[in-house]
């Protein structure tokens, strides 16, 4: 067996994962799962749902790694699989719902000067309803524009949009009520 020194050439780990080394396999999970898992976490609230899907995706990572083309980051295309995986378990368990269609309107710049640490904030977004959620992380944390996003999850772009503004007023309600009481010591 051949020892793969920690700080090994990305493209011949990848190489080497794609001959089934299963040495390779487990340095690439443990250089990415701390950071997969955070992915995974942004759309499922329960931290053990979340890494039992970042698992199965990084059995997909693994499954397909001879379609890794090199283009752009590979780590972007983990990412991509699995941002892919929580969306289809989202769907499987019916954790996606949408409230009706609004019109849309783009919402105003709102200055709200936010001192709450990142567990705080991230605990308001686990806190939102699931359409919510997913549409915020693929918007604000991925990059999607919302027309990519009514294809990910097969809604017209408009429900991405309306869902988008709701979900940035919901957030922002929150992180007033809770500036307004000392950051949520109610």
């Amino acid at each position: 067996m051949k020892v793969i020194d920690l700080h090994a050439d990305e493209k011949e780990l990848i190489r080497l994962a794609i001959d089934r080394n299963r040495h390779a396999q487990q340095l690439m999970y443990q250089r990415h799962a701390p950071k997969m898992l955070g992915v995974c976490r942004q759309y499922i609230k329960d931290v053990h749902q979340a890494e039992d899907v970042m698992i199965t995706a990084f059995m997909k990572v693994f499954t397909n790694l001879a379609h890794f083309e090199g283009k752009g980051s590979f780590e972007g295309w983990i990412r991509r699989i699995m941002v892919n995986e929580c969306l289809s378990y989202l769907r499987a368990h019916r954790r996606i719902g949408f409230l009706e269609d609004k019109p849309y309107a783009e919402p105003g710049f709102n200055d709200i000067e936010c001192n709450l640490s990142v567990e705080a904030i991230q605990s308001l977004i686990d806190d939102m309803p699931d359409g919510f959620r997913t549409i915020f992380n693929l918007y604000v944390i991925e990059g999607y524009k919302h027309k990519e996003i009514a294809e990910m999850l097969d809604i017209h772009e408009g429900t991405s949009r309306s869902q988008f503004a709701a979900a940035r007023r919901h957030l922002q309600e929150r992180i007033q009520k809770l500036e307004m009481y000392g950051n949520g010591t109610e």
